[in-house]
This record gives C-alpha cells, structure tokens and sequence, in this order.
C-alpha cells in the first residue's frame, strides 16, 4: 500500500481519527504579501498551465514557485523537496512518493525533520486528493516524532494550482478547511496560511 491507496474512511479507522469540517480554520491567519517576481511569473503561468492541462505543468508552473517565494521568504532556512520518496512505515502503508513536502530545517540532501507541509497536486479533483494528502500528514507526524523534533500540527494542502484547500493534523484530529483558496484572488492568504505553519 502507499499514500495514493488510502481512501479516508479506511484512514480514519486505522488511525482513529477525528474530522472535523469548517470554514473558520484560518480565517484569522494573517496574509502574507507575495513578490513582484511571483505575481508577475503566476500572471504569466497561469493561462499556460491551464490550457496544458496536466498535473506536471500545474506542478512546475503555479504550485511550485509559490513554495520557492515561501522558501525566499524565509531566507532559505526552509527544506523544499519536490517528488521525493518519504518512506515512513510501510507496514501501515506511509510510503510513496510526494509531490512536495517542506520542513523547517533548511538541509536539502535528503528530508530532515520537522516536516511541516505535505502537499498532494491533482490534475482536476481536488477532493480525491484529500485522503493521499491526510495519509502523508500522518507520515508526516510518526516521521517528526521518530525524529523527536514533534510539532503540534502538520499542513496538508491539496491543490490543483489555480485552487487550494488546507487541512490541518492536531494529534488525531483533521481539519479540514471548507474555504477554496483561488490562485488569482487569494494569492496573499495562501502564503499567509503557508507562512503560519513555518513559524
């Protein structure tokens, strides 16, 4: 099994966990003003990406220059990683490769903890992605506390570039946000609800 075989009814029960569903989760989060350099790359991008139509140029085009503008941002003291295999349990079925992760530790060699954000690209269902990125949050939190650097709450973000939800891991507990973030108009608040989680 891997992170792209779980289904969320199966995870909540073999990980016991609680959902919770609401449109409040960060509507406090502060958000966070992106550069000139990405507005105008995205303004740019953005038309490309969607009329290709893949999961691969959504990827490269809009979903990963907002992580290097969160990585600038915090002066690279932040860990990037881009498809990379994140092998935790595989007797439970943590495994796979994922789309991005980020840490707080800036070491890009290979993933160091704490692992702070899992992020699952889709091409066009966001919500088939929620239980991939629900699993590689829970990878996310045995891997931090193997590694005994623990934090309270892991970010998961499912997005198909132009649109992003969050969900929020709290020992059992996911949240997950009702709100869609759109790449066009809420640009500031998904950095700002990014930025939050690397604080």
């Amino acid at each position: 099994m891997a992170y792209s075989s779980f289904k969320l009814e199966k995870l909540v029960k073999d990980f016991q966990l609680e959902i919770v569903e609401s449109s409040e989760i960060f509507a406090e989060t502060a958000p966070v003003k992106a550069s000139a350099t990405l507005t105008d790359l995205l303004q740019e991008n953005i038309n490309l990406a969607v009329a290709i139509n893949t999961e691969k140029a959504r990827s490269e085009m809009l979903i990963a220059p907002v992580f290097w503008e969160i990585r600038r941002q915090n002066q690279g003291n932040v860990g990037l990683f881009s498809g990379v295999e994140f092998n935790v349990d595989e007797a439970q079925g943590l495994n796979g490769t994922c789309d991005f992760l980020l840490s707080k530790n800036p070491e890009q060699l290979f993933v160091k903890s704490p692992v702070v954000i899992a992020v699952e690209a889709k091409n066009e269902n966001l919500k088939s992605g929620f239980a991939q990125c629900v699993a590689t949050a829970i990878a996310a939190q045995i891997f931090n506390r193997q590694e005994e650097t623990s934090i309270p709450s892991i970010c998961g973000v499912v997005t198909i570039g132009t649109i992003w939800r969050f969900l929020r891991l709290q020992e059992t507990t996911v949240e997950i946000d009702l709100n869609e973030y759109y790449l066009k108009t809420d640009l500031n608040k998904i950095l700002g609800i990014l930025a939050h989680f690397l604080k």
